[in-house]
C-alpha cells in the first residue's frame, strides 16, 4: 500500500473523479469549490481524462447539462457551493425525480446576505429535501473516499439516485492533508462501468419528465421517497465493499469514546475532529463525554443513531445552520424527531455555532457541555443556544 502524500483536498477530489473515469463534467466556478473543476479542466485538456468538460454561464445551466448528459447514459460529475447550489435549486429536484445518478461535491459555504465566502452548512441545509443521497466528510481522506462511494451507490441498479458529498469550504477544500491515493485497479474493481436502465437516444425516442397530472404526481413523489429510504442498505453495502478493497471502514453513524458516555456531542463535518480533542480533554478530567458524528445525512440512519446514543443522559447537538422561524437547527430538529417515540430519552440541547466561518475552538465544546448540564438539571430550556453572538 503506497504511503499517503500531501495534497490539497480539492485536487484530491478531482483526482478521484478522474479515476472514476467520468464522461461529462459540467460546472461553473465559485469559491471555495473552484479548484476542483479547475483541476478537472486541466486533466481533460492534457488528455489525462477522456471526458467532455462543458463550461457554462451559471450553476443552473451546469446542473441542467448534468441532467441531460446523465439521461443519455453518461457518468456525470459536478461541484458547487453556496449561492451556486441555491441557483441549481430548481434542477436538483428534476435530477432526483428522474432517478439520474449524478455525483456532486458541495464545498459548504454560507449563504448571503451578508455576502460570506466562509464555511457553514446553510447552503446544503437549504437543500436537505431535494431527494438526493447526502454524505458529510470529516477530513480530506473521507472526501476522497466518499467520491468513489458516491458513484458506486448512485449507479447501483437498486438505487439510481444522485448523490451529494459535502465537505467544509476552506477548512477542507484548501487544506493540504495526507491522502492515501487509490490505485486504478482498485477503483476498477470497486466501480463497474455504468449500465443505464433507460436512456435518451434519437434512435429510440422516449419522454422523460413530462407533465405530471394529479392522477400520477403523488405516485411519482412517493416512488422517490421509497427509493431514497431503500437506498440505505446499498449505501452500507458499498461501504463494506470499500473496506474490503481499500481497507478503510465507513459507517452511517460513527462514534468516538461513546460506549459508556453519559454526555454525547453530536457533530457533522470537519468540526468533528475538534470535538474529538475536546472529548479527550474532558475524559482526562474524568467526565464521561463521548462523540457521535453523522456521516449519512440523507437518508437519515435513525436505527444506527438510536443505537449509538441509547445509553446517554444528555445529547449536545451542534448545528452550523438555523431553521428560521422554528427556534432550532436542522440537525437538532432531525434528532429530536428521531427520539420522539423513545422512552426515557436523553435530554437534548441544541447549539448553533460557527456560522459564516466563525471559529469554534476546543473550549467552545467545553462551554456547550456545561450549558447542557445546566439545562438538563432544570429539565427545560431553549431548544438551541446561539453561541458567540454579541448582544450589544
Amino acid at each position: 500500500m503506497p504511503k499517503p502524500i500531501g495534497m490539497e483536498v480539492s485536487i484530491a477530489v478531482a483526482e478521484a473523479v478522474k479515476l472514476c473515469d467520468v464522461d461529462v463534467v459540467s460546472a461553473y466556478p465559485i469559491t471555495p469549490q473552484t479548484h476542483i473543476v479547475e483541476h478537472l479542466s486541466e486533466l481533460v485538456a492534457d488528455g489525462e481524462l477522456d471526458a467532455e468538460f462543458i463550461p457554462v454561464e451559471s450553476e443552473h445551466t451546469a446542473m441542467s447539462v448534468c441532467v441531460g448528459a446523465s439521461a443519455t447514459g453518461a457518468r456525470v460529475y459536478t461541484a458547487t457551493s453556496s449561492q451556486g447550489l441555491a441557483l441549481m435549486h430548481e434542477i436538483l429536484y428534476i435530477a432526483s425525480s428522474l432517478r439520474l445518478p449524478i455525483v456532486m461535491t458541495v464545498a459548504n459555504r454560507s449563504l448571503s446576505a451578508p455576502i460570506s465566502i466562509w464555511n457553514d452548512h446553510s447552503d446544503i441545509m437549504a437543500e436537505r429535501d431535494i431527494g438526493w443521497i447526502q454524505t458529510f466528510a470529516v477530513n480530506g481522506q473521507e472526501v476522497y473516499d466518499l467520491t468513489f462511494h458516491a458513484f458506486r451507490v448512485a449507479e447501483d441498479e437498486r438505487v439510481q439516485l444522485p448523490v451529494v458529498v459535502n465537505m467544509d469550504g476552506f477548512v477542507l477544500t484548501h487544506m493540504i492533508e495526507p491522502i492515501q491515493l487509490a490505485e486504478e485497479k482498485q477503483v476498477k474493481e470497486y466501480l463497474p462501468p455504468r449500465k443505464p436502465i433507460l436512456t435518451l437516444h434519437p434512435d429510440k425516442p422516449v419522454t422523460m419528465g413530462p407533465v405530471g397530472v394529479p392522477e400520477i404526481y403523488s405516485e411519482a413523489k412517493r416512488q422517490l421517497e421509497v427509493a431514497l429510504l431503500q437506498s440505505k442498505p446499498v449505501i452500507i453495502e458499498a461501504w463494506e465493499n470499500f473496506y474490503r478493497i481499500f481497507g478503510r471502514k465507513y459507517q452511517p453513524i460513527e462514534t468516538y469514546k461513546a460506549k459508556d458516555a453519559e454526555i454525547i456531542l453530536i457533530t457533522m463535518g470537519s468540526l468533528t475532529e475538534t470535538a474529538m480533542l475536546a472529548v479527550d480533554e474532558m475524559r482526562e478530567r474524568g467526565e464521561k463525554v463521548g462523540l457521535v458524528y453523522i456521516r449519512l445525512w440523507r437518508p437519515f440512519p435513525h436505527e444506527e443513531f438510536l443505537s449509538a446514543v441509547k445509553k446517554a443522559k444528555i445529547l449536545v447537538v451542534l448545528d452550523r445552520a438555523i431553521v428560521y422561524g422554528t427556534n432550532s437547527g436542522p440537525v437538532y430538529t432531525e434528532i429530536r424527531s428521531s427520539l420522539y417515540d423513545v422512552k426515557n430519552k436523553p435530554f437534548i440541547q441544541g447549539f448553533v455555532a460557527g456560522l459564516g466561518g466563525r471559529d469554534v475552538p476546543v473550549e467552545r465544546f467545553f462551554e456547550m457541555v456545561e450549558k447542557a448540564k445546566q439545562m438538563a438539571k432544570k429539565a427545560k430550556g431553549p431548544q438551541y443556544i446561539h453561541l458567540d453572538v454579541r448582544e450589544d
